[in-house]
């Protein structure tokens, strides 16, 4: 790639920013750990401490997911990529502790696996020296200047695949526009999951990166029929109560959430929530408030399933959210009744469960209008309206069962992706692409 003065001079001021602060990853990961023990670990990988990172053969295939969602969204690539290419080794990164354990769970020892070392010339320098990629594929949206620069510099070819860019990322990273210009210029090729997406990372890009449109990865992941056949067997044993699911909840979501199971016990005293918090640094947190308001609580991790007295089944385990989404009546996907931008839509619907959410859905508004399109979507406001949309939905159950269906339905005719997906990444893998 092009160096030009100007370029120089941008790295150089972005680095030395970088380096100034510095001491704030160490403030943050301490502040983090405080929440979460795993932050206060393995450190050294996030500092590039050349004897913690896996010394691979060349040829290798970097994935970078940079927590849980992207980790699930890049399943069937992965998977894909490993059967395609058996002679290459294959690394993953992450950034978070759960994004970690999520690639452990996933694929155990078969991958190699460390946390991608912060943004500094020295640090990426260490790393790709030491990992040695053919390619690098990252998933979604993660824009690193010197990161890119140095792929660019020692070849290695970068692919952003599933590319998702909303308005509101757009709109924050355009203030940044020369710097992300310049990080852009030294990846391949933008896989983008829509052409809405596409169009934002050309005001992004410019002319200086290939754009392609090869839809969206979430549509072609498999479903976890182990966890999901587990989940409908307690269903059918406690008498298929009312049932439904409060996924990927956020702490300002919470009180909404229990107010509407408080609401739903005073008209269906059976009602049973399955809940799962986004963070696993909330689950006490969601423990304790569930006590508070005289809910009787059951933990997966404790009693593992729930039982006839159970009004709140607390999910506190990373991997199995699908299974037990399966398992209910109808699903209300978190991260949306607050300006967070809202989590994956597809799971419940592509499991044939009706979905709900809030007004927020930023972060996937051709998901949630193509959803909304089907009818598998309704969108609620606060707690009376969330606990008014499952009641209704438990009154009519044909309706609830056609929504169900129309979302599966409409997930079925979107798959796709994957293979659009690896014959982009195959064309950047092959000699002198």
């Amino acid at each position: 790639m092009s160096m030009t003065p100007g370029r120089r001079l941008l790295l150089a001021l972005y680095s030395a920013l970088l380096w100034l602060l510095l001491p704030v990853t160490l403030y943050h990961l301490v502040w983090r750990g405080l929440r979460q023990r795993d932050y206060l670990l393995r450190w050294s990988e996030r500092y590039a401490q050349v004897e913690v990172l896996p010394e691979l053969p060349p040829g290798a295939i970097w994935v970078h997911a940079v927590s849980v969602g992207e980790v699930n969204a890049a399943i069937p690539l992965v998977n894909a990529l490993r059967e395609r290419h058996p002679e290459r080794p294959l690394l993953i990164t992450t950034i978070t502790p759960t994004g970690s354990a999520r690639v452990r769970a996933l694929w155990g020892e078969s991958v190699h696996h460390v946390y991608l070392p912060y943004d500094l010339h020295g640090m990426v320098r260490r790393f790709l020296e030491r990992v040695r990629p053919a390619l690098a594929v990252v998933i979604e949206t993660e824009l690193w200047p010197n990161l890119f620069v140095a792929c660019a510099r020692a070849g290695v070819p970068v692919v952003i695949a599933n590319a998702r860019l909303s308005e509101r990322s757009l709109r924050g990273y355009r203030w940044m526009g020369p710097l992300i210009r310049l990080a852009l210029s030294g990846v391949r090729l933008v896989a983008a999951q829509s052409e809405a997406d596409a169009a934002r990372f050309r005001v992004l890009a410019g002319d200086a990166v290939r754009i392609e449109v090869s839809g969206n990865l979430k549509f072609d992941q498999p479903l976890p029929q182990a966890s999901r056949e587990e989940a409908l067997a307690w269903r059918q044993a406690d008498g298929r109560r009312p049932t439904w699911v409060a996924a990927s909840t956020h702490a300002d979501e919470e009180e909404a959430v229990l107010q509407a199971q408080l609401r739903l016990r005073a008209s269906h005293p059976q009602a049973l929530l399955l809940w799962a918090p986004r963070h696993p640094e909330r689950f006490e947190a969601v423990a304790a408030r569930v006590r508070e308001a005289g809910l009787a609580l059951c933990r997966r991790s404790v009693e593992r399933s729930p039982d006839q007295a159970c009004a709140v089944f607390l999910i506190d385990s990373l991997g199995e959210l699908p299974g037990f989404l399966a398992a209910g009546d109808v699903a209300f996907v978190g991260g949306s009744l607050i300006p967070v931008g809202g989590h994956n839509l597809l799971e419940p619907a592509a499991l044939g469960v009706p979905v709900l959410s809030g007004p927020h859905t930023f972060h996937f508004v051709e998901i949630a209008a193509l959803l909304d399109h089907a009818g598998a979507l309704e969108t609620v406001t606060d707690a009376a309206s969330l606990a008014a949309a499952v009641a209704r939905l438990w009154g009519h159950p044909d309706q609830a069962r056609a929504r169900g269906r129309a979302g599966r339905q409409r997930i079925d005719r979107e798959r796709g992706a994957l293979a659009r997906t690896l014959d982009l990444i195959d064309a950047v893998l092959a000699p002198g692409a």
